[in-house]
């Protein structure tokens, strides 16, 4: 039987992890923003501005 090869197994990932998640969603009249970290969550609802 072949002898495993331990490094490949053990092999260095990089570390990542997600900092920050957001969304804007726009409807009718309206836009929702919501913003996601290791902190917290924050949100906003605020009344649509026509151009």
């Amino acid at each position: 039987m072949p002898e495993s090869i331990p490094c490949a197994l053990t092999s260095a990932q990089p570390s990542r992890r997600l900092v920050a998640a957001g969304v804007i969603r726009r409807i009718p009249g309206r836009t929702i923003t919501v913003r996601v970290t290791e902190a917290g969550a924050t949100g906003v609802i605020a009344k649509q501005v026509t151009r």
